[in-house]
């Protein structure tokens, strides 16, 4: 039945039966659509093509040249099986000339234009399982224009982070979840639904691969095909895991970092008067414009695509906007007198900015980085010195030979103009976004020669230099959303958090003080600093004695009717246990397993194990293709007593499981606090590691 009155609101488990009053936010019309649309997946045809809509943001036309034409044949057959015969003709013309126009079939006929895509309070999504309602929740805010990159083509961020690989694969979904029960799974094979599978009622109601591939097939080339063939896609992380919450995220992930960066580099506490230069305001990078007012710094990125600028503008995130170099450096010079910070966003190619700094007599740059998506470095990632936005695309897919040539030569330029500020004395690290391997492959001599100095190249990865303790000290990016679409709850979670945090720093050690500081200091200032972008979410950076203790705080105030809704729990996949990656999440890994993938393999396994909702286990993540192994999950909280047992179970193996293999890889952050967990929790028994001595080991012979 697809009659609103057949799926029931949500009825908190205690003695609140008038909570379901409070979620204002549900709303009798918009239910009734989604209860008559969602449902309804494939049956019907619509009348008419949709075209890409002129007023929204679009992916890159891809480059299809290398494929064959039995290949072309194949894209448009695959993408017709999932349709009735009768369409076909039809549909295939246009799913043609989707092909050619864009070098992918986006079924753009099939996107919903019945309903706004949005996060919508939960009450107002159809469904017989809780849980699959909270999904279709999180995959609408995933698509939402205001959080996603580029939404016509499902893409939440990072270029091609994907919820799905069409709008017939979204219809399909949003069927399946909306009529489902939780004795039920969902498959999901890179953004395709293979379908519900019987299951019992605490197991996941949905388990997400993305762009799984047998090793010898993982390349970039064969996601190029995998993707244009519909077969594939790069679910990035919290994209296709369906728990994205705009960049606030990465605000904050960020702002923990540049904020260690100042602390460890230039000692400084208060980094008022210094200049932080980066590059990139897309889905992503764009939170480095809002950090400005978290950390109080200097923070000048370069932009090219001005829509980007102008929409972290009118955010409030990006304070000024400078396009002409000598204006722009006076500026700078300017703030720098005042001990002033500030957000500008320069809009023009980053190695203009690069070599005009490297120029300069005086030396106004403090600390370097980059957040270009250097993943898809030639596919709309980076965007070379010389050219605009619009040559570039059009060169990206006329000629890529050409486009990769002078995509090299860009990224040897700003190389060596960064190089010569670091002789000067600025520090630079990766932001992990494969931006230095990018470098290196083009050409430039920064690869590490130094057989004493474990990593890659001659600067380091953010998280060998900043993150790295972080993760070993069991803090992450913990993450939630409120159900019920209320602000009140979410400034509700907000004090019940900051609660947590005060009891946690009165027994921490230090360094894991000034973790829980940083975390309190954000989370009393979040909702002033106007976070939220979509649905009603919070981060922060917590251990695995916080985030339990949180998430059972959360539980109970919904038992009790504090809460309005359910609440969903979430992290990014970047964090503690979730990604193996050694250019990021696992570069700080020195014992030669840093290339392994079964941590993030284990992790998602452990959690579906343990009755987490939904999750999700990747293939690439922000350093690209075949660079990363990486997954997540979703954990509704629905104030039943059940759930404080799932909460305790699956949330310290979500932390501790990367604890173990880090204190195995000698780290001894990580091995102190394994100890203590051991201590607090019996049934936890690690093998811990005995580090041979190092003049001992320089005793023995082992030949040059």
């Amino acid at each position: 039945s697809t009659k609103n009155d057949a799926f029931p609101q949500f009825r908190p488990p205690a003695k609140h039966l008038s909570i379901t009053a409070k979620m204002s936010t549900s709303n009798t019309h918009i239910r009734s659509i989604l209860a008559e649309q969602l449902p309804r997946g494939l049956s019907k045809l619509p009348a008419k093509s949709v075209r890409p809509s002129p007023n929204l943001p679009h992916a890159p036309r891809r480059s299809i040249s290398s494929l064959s034409p039995q290949e072309k044949r194949l894209a448009i057959k695959n993408a017709l099986r999932y349709f009735p015969k009768e369409w076909h003709e039809e549909l295939g013309q246009e799913f043609m000339q989707e092909l050619k126009m864009y070098g992918h079939v986006y079924c753009y006929r099939f996107r919903p234009v019945e309903y706004e895509m949005k996060a919508y309070a939960l009450d107002n999504y159809p469904g017989h399982s809780l849980r699959a309602r909270s999904i279709m929740l999180m995959i609408m805010n995933n698509l939402d224009p205001e959080v996603a990159q580029f939404p016509e083509e499902l893409i939440t961020y990072g270029g091609n982070g994907s919820v799905f690989s069409n709008w017939a694969q979204y219809r399909l979904v949003m069927m399946y979840l909306s009529t489902m029960r939780d004795d039920q799974t969902l498959v999901m094979y890179s953004g395709h639904p293979l379908g519900l599978f019987p299951s019992q009622e605490d197991s996941p109601v949905c388990i997400i691969t993305n762009g799984l591939m047998v090793p010898e097939f993982s390349t970039l080339q064969d996601y190029t095909k995998g993707y244009a063939l519909g077969v594939t896609q790069y679910g990035q992380m919290t994209a296709g895991s369906y728990a994205y919450i705009s960049s606030q995220g990465i605000v904050h992930g960020t702002t923990i970092t540049v904020k260690n960066a100042f602390r460890k580099y230039l000692q400084l506490e208060d980094p008022c008067g210094k200049v932080f230069v980066t590059s990139g305001l897309g889905g992503m990078s764009g939170a480095q414009a809002k950090m400005d007012q978290l950390v109080g710094c200097i923070t000048l990125v370069a932009e090219i695509f001005l829509p980007a600028i102008e929409k972290r503008k009118a955010q409030g995130w990006v304070k000024e906007i400078i396009s002409d170099l000598d204006q722009l450096v006076e500026r700078i010079r300017e703030l720098r007198r005042k001990k002033e910070g500030s957000s500008i966003a320069y809009h023009g190619n980053i190695v203009d900015l690069w070599e005009r700094l490297a120029k300069e007599d005086e030396m106004i740059v403090d600390l370097g980085s980059d957040q270009t998506s250097c993943h898809i470095t030639y596919s709309g990632g980076y965007y070379p010195v010389g050219y605009t936005y619009e040559e570039s695309n059009r060169i990206m897919v006329d000629d890529p030979k050409r486009f990769h040539q002078i995509v090299d030569e860009s990224l040897k330029r700003q190389m060596a103009a960064i190089q010569t500020l670091s002789a000067r004395g600025m520090p630079f690290f990766d932001y992990g976004n494969n931006f230095l391997n990018s470098c290196a492959c083009a050409g430039a001599p920064i690869r590490n020669k130094d057989p004493k100095v474990q990593r890659d190249f001659i600067y380091p990865s953010y998280v060998q230099d900043i993150m790295g303790d972080v993760f070993s000290l069991g803090f992450g990016p913990f993450r939630w959303v409120c159900t019920s679409g209320l602000a009140e709850d979410l400034r509700k979670t907000d004090a019940l958090s900051a609660r947590v945090i005060e009891n946690l720093m009165k027994h921490a050690s230090p360094e894991a003080k000034q973790q829980l500081a940083d975390n309190y200091d954000w989370i009393k200032k979040a909702e002033e600093n106007k976070l939220v972008v979509g649905s009603q979410s919070r981060i922060l950076y917590s251990d695995t004695v916080g985030r339990m203790e949180i998430a059972l705080a959360f539980n109970k105030a919904i038992r009790d009717g504090e809460l309005s809704g359910p609440v969903v729990l979430s992290r990014d996949h970047h964090d503690v246990s979730g990604t193996d990656s050694p250019f990021r999440e696992t570069s700080n890994i020195y014992d030669g397993s840093y290339a392994t993938a079964d941590m993030s393999t284990h992790t998602a396994i452990g959690n579906a194990q343990r009755g987490t909702s939904w999750v999700a286990l990747h293939n690439g993540g922000g350093t690209g293709w075949g660079r990363a192994i990486n997954g997540g999950f979703g954990l509704l909280l629905d104030g039943e007593e059940k759930t404080d047992e799932v909460i305790k179970s699956q949330l310290f193996w979500d932390v501790s499981n990367g604890l173990a293999r880090r204190q195995w890889a000698y780290h001894p952050y990580a091995r102190q606090v394994v100890q203590d967990l051991m201590q607090r929790e019996k049934r936890f028994s690690v093998t811990l590691s005995h580090e041979a001595d190092e003049k001992f080991l320089d005793s023995l012979e082992f030949g040059e």
